[in-house]
């Protein structure tokens, strides 16, 4: 789930809460005010019977509003994925990088494999999410093409594109410059040696 949803999502919720409280609230002190009014009407005080008071509805959905704010701070990270995003790039790295270690120890492949060392840009593309993947792949083809035209191969929204290139870009993968409106785009200069 998208992070800016669920702090949405519960955001309304915690709104209606206020409401709800502060409506419940609200007409227990009508009702209080009404059962004072009719106790001084009749000369007798009525209010130790009847009603509850207007403060546990204010106290209680604050109360409320506070646990499932609480709640959802402490499960935030979990239930937008951002985290499980980064330990899983985390884990890749790692992974990539005791593949390296391996393939520098034995450079023999079994018949039918490729050695990875030999296709570098085809294991970043593997290790790579298939949005990331999708954006890499026509910058690795076409190096110098323009934010537009990778907006319309990739098949993505002019901010995803933007989004996803300039993550690209802080791991080092590509790099832009700027050309009137918009921006050409090239793979790392790791990225073409190791393509030649």
């Amino acid at each position: 789930m998208n992070r800016r949803r669920a702090d949405t999502v519960v955001g309304l919720l915690i709104a209606a809460v206020l409401l709800v409280g502060g409506a419940l609230s609200w007409q227990a002190y009508q009702q209080q005010r009404a059962v004072e009014e009719m106790g001084s009407m009749m000369g007798t005080s009525m209010g130790v019977v009847h009603g509850t008071n207007p403060l546990w509805y204010v106290f209680g959905a604050l109360l409320v509003s506070a646990v499932i704010g609480g709640g959802y701070l402490a499960v935030r990270n979990d239930l937008t994925g951002i985290d499980r995003i980064d330990r899983s790039q985390t884990a890749r790295a790692n992974q990539t990088s005791s593949a390296i270690a391996d393939s520098s120890e034995t450079d023999t492949q079994p018949a039918g494999l490729t050695n990875p060392e030999s296709q570098p840009e085809a294991r970043i593309l593997d290790l790579l999410p298939e949005d990331e993947r999708r954006v890499l792949e026509p910058v690795l083809s076409s190096p110098g093409i323009t934010q537009i035209a990778l907006r319309d191969r990739s098949d993505f929204s002019k901010s995803k594109v933007s989004q996803t290139v300039s993550a690209l870009e802080k791991r080092g993968l590509l790099y832009r410059e700027r050309q009137g409106r918009t921006y050409r785009i090239y793979p790392s200069d790791d990225l073409q040696q190791s393509r030649r």
